[in-house]
């Protein structure tokens, strides 16, 4: 077997790995250890050390941390002493990370998973309003069921780990911080240990072990959807919040260390997930390997140096390598040189990203570092069984099933899992007065308030004095679900009213509280009407929840296309009414419109449960003096222009709107004017690059499916039958880079390209874009045939090709392109596509499906686009 590698100034380590790759399909391991190793599994790690040769690696940039957390040789002791007495199928359920939807108290007794997770919007019996008992309850039966070694022999207990990113925010009532990109702007490491130390507190009442927090991305494109979970475009703040969290979560190393008030964190998601190419999340970044640790690293160093006991893998890759299986990061950089040695744990199946990965199997990521499978849905089982199959075949090393196994035995005994009560016997377990205690929102509202960033103040006009006639307006106004943001609740935090956050507030009921206390009067209108013309009126507005890839863009124009927030400013400056604007966000957007519509602009950024902090700021003490003056700065650059997304602190061409940590304060000089430049410089038409839906086979993030009457089903072979529509995989000009597909005559079947995440496609319907799609047609329609893109429920457009279709050739190819303008006019919401297109019909049909592209109008031939009226 002849292999002819490039290699630029790669270390002796990836050489020495490449020659064990490449001496024979019996890989004599580099420990020396002889194993069978699959080809395929060969031929994927080749894969990847060929990418990673394309880019200089050098482990001397990583430094070897002085961790906190000392080798302790009693525990161990103790670790060998455990593992020595597991069977294979005991150290592979360690590795098994279902989640509470997917598995049952009765699976747990039987397999005896190492933990467990509650996703985003998931609940004890699937309740949204579970109550704290009911935590506690789930969180014991599995805790029992994990310890009774009747079925699987094991007594190891599991533990619990959920997404207590900005609070316990899946819990109701729980106190609700701001998140991170507003903690950023407090700057104040301080009091972030105290809310990291609430969250474990509120967390413990619950009986729930394990934090997936800190986030410690720093964001480089703020069109990423995660943006608002870094805290900085810059790491400067990144590393001391990361050692700060840590300590708040898991207390400090010679005091109170996972005691009983205590989690375990989890430093996330490793590495570089701030800084993917254009923001796409789970995307890839193409920073230097210097770049990586000097702007990526450094919460790790801060948060693993302060001793955190996890880390995350990431979605995303690094030079086209996915992290989940990226053993150079995980293992060489992560383990060996910086010291680490608690365990890593996968994201949300992002183990089956890895190429030649599925969610049911990959030793790829195992042998890479991984040690433990986040393995939502029903793919556990298979995953479990696929992973003991894999260690007898020799593609995975015992030795590395060892290593893992040790990492996590290691923290379960450091957190005392061993010896502490079971959940609802732990000291903190129960006291539901701690959930959203009068204390926790005190830190809370702090937090409010110092996060809040002043950004214009036109002749003063804040502070306002509270008894003046207030007139609040916008739709954030009395809405803590927006101002609170994605995972709040529910994942997207969505679907959520005020009522869903007892014990919380609203910015206007600050606002009531702050003027009915100074003698002032207060009107609430979303749509800014009054009976009686106000003094000054509050515009509290912005961008709707979302969370991870949802919240993605193409660019920072806010209401982009629909100005309604804009024309009430506009309207009420018009009545000569004085304008302070409260703007809801997750990343600084280009606002230009809005800011010369504006006497007064604060970036609230998601405040969180605690909106009174806002008013706390706004309004003087009912004797004229300043209550609490502005201290937020800026830790994102504010974009001068729409297209300015990864405007970041030291670009040599760096020429923000507002610079990183900028920020008023009172009776300071005004800096904003009135008249900003409203005109956005959005791409061209020409700088659009066409966007590839289906290209011999679906394009990430999309997925293909069938569906009929009974749901849908994922295209995960060449071939695929429901009742109604069938299809299977052919070759036009490569093998398998098409789809035949048929209808049977036995009800409406559709084919369809959807992604867990929505794409934002209002560019290539400014540019006059199309859906441009190939066929080669077999037999023509019996019924109609419509072609449909689609956001979300009530949110879709389609378009009737049947005529078009009925005119070309059977059996020849043929381009069609359909104008998006068609779609949007139906009721698309080009901002959001999920499905960015879908085929369905009834009766009898088939035809051949391939190269599905979105296009601007001069990237296509028009002469066969559809338009609206045509359909």
């Amino acid at each position: 077997m002849k292999h002819i590698i490039k290699i630029n100034n790669f270390n002796a380590r990836a050489c020495l790995s490449i020659l064990c790759l490449t001496i024979t399909s019996l890989l004599v391991g580099c420990n020396g250890n002889k194993q069978e190793v699959d080809s395929t599994i060969l031929h994927e790690k080749a894969a990847v050390i060929s990418q990673q040769a394309q880019i200089s690696l050098s482990l001397e940039i990583w430094p070897e941390l002085d961790i906190a957390v000392k080798t302790d040789a009693d525990i161990e002791a103790r670790v060998r002493s455990l593992l020595a007495t597991m069977t294979l199928e005991q150290k592979v359920a360690q590795m098994i990370q279902p989640e509470i939807r997917d598995i049952s108290v009765e699976d747990m007794r039987k397999y005896g998973f190492g933990s467990y997770l509650n996703g985003g919007g998931a609940f004890p019996e699937n309740n949204k309003h579970a109550t704290p008992a009911d935590w506690i309850k789930l969180a014991e039966n599995f805790y029992q069921a994990s310890i009774d070694d009747s079925l699987d022999g094991s007594k190891i207990p599991t533990m619990w780990g959920t997404d207590a990113v900005h609070g316990h925010n899946n819990v109701i009532g729980a106190t609700l911080f701001p998140h991170n990109i507003g903690l950023g702007a407090a700057n104040n490491p301080e009091l972030i240990e105290s809310i990291a130390s609430i969250t474990a507190r509120e967390v413990m009442v619950t009986g729930i072990d394990w934090v997936f927090a800190p986030t410690v991305a720093v964001v480089r494109d703020d069109r990423w959807g995660r943006t608002y979970e870094g805290y900085s475009e810059d790491p400067e703040i990144v590393r001391a919040y990361a050692a700060a969290i840590v300590n708040g979560l898991q207390g400090a190393v010679d005091e109170d260390f996972l005691g009983d008030e205590q989690v375990i964190s989890t430093v996330k998601h490793f590495i570089g997930d701030g800084g993917t190419e254009s923001g796409d999340d789970q995307g890839n970044n193409l920073a230097s390997e210097e770049d990586l640790f000097k702007l990526h690293a450094q919460g790790y160093v801060g948060g693993l140096t302060a001793g955190a006991q996890s880390v995350m893998a990431s979605f995303n890759s690094w030079h086209g390598v996915k992290s989940h299986g990226n053993k150079y990061l995980m293992t060489d950089v992560l383990k060996e040189r910086m010291g680490f040695d608690g365990f890593v744990v996968g994201d949300w199946n992002g183990h089956g990203q890895v190429k030649g990965c599925s969610n049911e199997s990959c030793p790829q990521a195992v042998n890479a570092g991984l040690d433990i499978f986040m393995v939502p849905t029903n793919a556990w089982k298979p995953l479990y069984e696929n992973t003991i199959a894999q260690v007898n075949k020799g593609e995975i090393s015992l030795s590395r099933i060892d290593d893992a196994v040790s990492r996590i035995l290691r923290v379960k005994i450091r957190a005392g899992l061993f010896s502490k009560p079971s959940p609802e016997n732990r000291p903190l377990s129960g006291k539901t007065e701690l959930i959203g205690a009068s204390a926790h929102r005190t830190i809370a509202r702090q937090a409010v308030r110092e996060s809040l960033v002043l950004l214009k103040n036109k002749d003063n006009l804040l502070p306002l004095k509270p008894n003046k006639n207030i007139l609040v307006a916008g739709d954030g106004a009395d809405n803590i679900g927006k101002q609170s943001g994605g995972w709040s609740i529910t994942w997207q935090g969505t679907g959520n009213t005020n009522t869903d956050f007892p014990g919380g507030s609203s910015i206007y009921a600050g606002i009531k509280q702050a003027v009915n206390a100074g003698g002032g009067k207060v009107q609430l209108n979303v749509a800014g009407e009054f009976k009686e013309k106000p003094d000054v009126a509050i515009v509290v507005f912005g961008e709707e929840p979302y969370a991870e890839g949802n919240g993605d863009l193409d660019n920072l124009e806010y209401q982009r296309g629909n100005k309604s927030d804009l024309a009430l400013l506009k309207r009420l400056k018009a009545q000569g009414i004085p304008v302070v604007s409260v703007f809801i966000s997750g990343r600084p957007m280009w606002v230009n419109a809005e800011l010369n519509s504006s006497d007064a602009f604060i970036a609230a950024w998601l405040p969180g449960s605690e909106g009174n902090g806002v008013a706390d700021v706004l309004f003087t003490h009912p004797n004229g003096n300043v209550n609490y003056d502005f201290v937020g700065k800026l830790s994102y650059s504010w974009p001068a222009d729409s297209e300015q997304t990864t405007v970041n602190r030291f670009d040599e061409d760096y020429a923000p709107l507002l610079p990183y940590g900028f920020g008023l304060v009172y009776g300071a000089d005004n800096v904003l004017t009135d008249d900003l430049s409203e005109q956005s410089s959005s791409k061209s038409k020409s700088e659009l690059t066409e966007k590839a839906l289906f290209n011999r086979s679906a394009k990430a993030p999309l997925h293909l499916f069938l569906s009929d009457e009974k749901g849908s089903t994922e295209l995960t072979s060449s071939v695929l039958a429901l009742k109604t529509i069938a299809v299977k995989t052919t070759d036009r000009n490569v093998q398998e880079d098409s789809l035949m597909v048929s209808w049977k005559n036995a009800g409406i079947g559709s084919i369809h390209l959807t992604s867990a995440f929505p794409s934002d496609l209002r560019a290539f319907n400014e540019a006059n874009g199309v859906l441009s799609f190939d066929v080669n047609i077999k037999q023509f329609p019996s019924e109609a045939v419509v072609v449909e893109m689609s956001c979300e429920q009530e949110c879709q457009g389609s378009v009737d090709i049947t005529k078009v279709l009925k005119k070309h050739t059977l059996k020849e190819w043929h381009t069609i392109n359909i104008s998006l303008s068609c779609f949007k006019t139906s009721g698309t919401d080009m901002a959001k596509v999920f499905t960015p297109f879908k085929l369905t019909s009834a009766g009898d049909f088939s035809l051949t499906l391939g190269n599905i592209y979105i296009k601007t109008e001069s990237q296509v031939d028009l002469t066969s686009e559809i338009t609206c009226s045509e359909s």
